[in-house]
């Protein structure tokens, strides 16, 4: 007797690459993949639907199908993987940072990983990142006992301000002179990559990293 087998969905890689040939020449320019999730971007409306119809022909050719109760069309401000785009820029999610500011004081190594890890994954809107949340990286490595200390509490605390008073991050433009602001210290470097936009300057993404571990040699 042969068992006859419905065919497995096929794995998010494999759907990713599919989206990713399928929609090739347009990603980045006309749109934003990940995995069955596409936004389609234009600077006017004409642009939007222009390349509303390039994307249409690309999905149709491939034959692939859109769920209509999914779609959103023309619209002004969009949530995506966790981040409000909009023609303002990019900014945080209020939900994800409502989570941030509510965290209560970590009593475990895998609750301030959890909320490192949430943390990290907006670090690009923060300003010197690394430095602030270096003690409670120190926290998470396995080796180390959980001690939370007065100042792990200060710069719990600093993060949960920094995410409050996040910008909201500019897209760049090629036809504007960058500007790239660093800064070094003992404990990380830190740098700021913006653009004078109108009359005043506006951030485009925040950089850091922490130096964990350092040896000088004089």
């Amino acid at each position: 007797m042969i068992e006859k087998r419905q065919p497995s969905p096929p794995d998010k890689a494999t759907f990713e690459r599919l989206m990713e040939t399928v929609l090739r020449g347009l990603s980045s320019k006309a749109c934003l993949v990940y995995l069955d999730g596409i936004i389609i971007v234009g600077r006017t409306f004409e642009e939007n639907l222009n390349n509303l119809r390039k994307v249409f022909h690309r999905l149709q050719k491939a034959n692939l199908k859109l769920n209509p109760k999914k779609c959103s069309f023309l619209q002004k401000e969009v949530t995506y993987l966790g981040h409000v785009i909009s023609a303002e820029g990019v900014k945080t999610d209020r939900e994800k940072i409502k989570a941030v500011v509510d965290w209560p004081l970590p009593e475990t190594v895998h609750n301030l990983r959890s909320f490192r890890g949430l943390c990290t994954y907006y670090r690009r809107f923060v300003k010197n990142f690394s430095t602030i949340a270096r003690s409670l990286h120190k926290l998470t490595k396995a080796k180390s006992n959980f001690n939370w200390t007065d100042e792990c509490e200060k710069y719990f605390n600093s993060l949960k301000q920094a995410f409050t008073s996040a910008p909201i991050l500019t897209y760049p433009r090629i036809d504007k002179d960058f500007i790239l602001d660093k800064d070094t210290s003992n404990e990380g470097i830190g740098a700021v990559l913006s653009q004078n936009i109108g009359n005043e300057e506006s951030v485009i993404t925040y950089f850091s990293k922490s130096f964990l571990k350092m040896a000088f040699e004089f």
